[in-house]
């Protein structure tokens, strides 16, 4: 599936990735390949993925941290939506 991580300034990340995980107003919670539509509001904490083939620009590779092949955006809130096997995570 896509990721695409959007904030105000830029677009931090466009890449393939195999899982995603955000911090829901409810909890955490994850989504995978084909995963059901879903809009959801973010509160502050991390955007974590994976994935074989993740391409981060260079120019934003220090917003990120990488930890055993997991990645981790800090956010401060955010919009995410899941359609169509692609995710759009807009972020603050």
């Amino acid at each position: 599936m896509i990721l695409e991580i959007v904030t105000p300034e830029a677009t931090l990340l466009h890449t393939e990735v195999d899982l995603v995980s955000v911090p829901g107003i409810n909890g955490e919670f994850q989504m995978l390949n084909n995963h059901a539509p879903i809009v959801s509001l973010l509160n502050g904490g991390y955007v974590k993925f994976k994935g074989t083939n993740v391409n981060i620009e260079e120019e934003f590779q220090d917003n990120f941290s990488n930890n055993k092949g997991e990645f981790k955006l800090l956010i401060k809130s955010g919009t995410v939506e899941m359609k169509g096997n692609k995710v759009i995570v807009l972020a603050d």
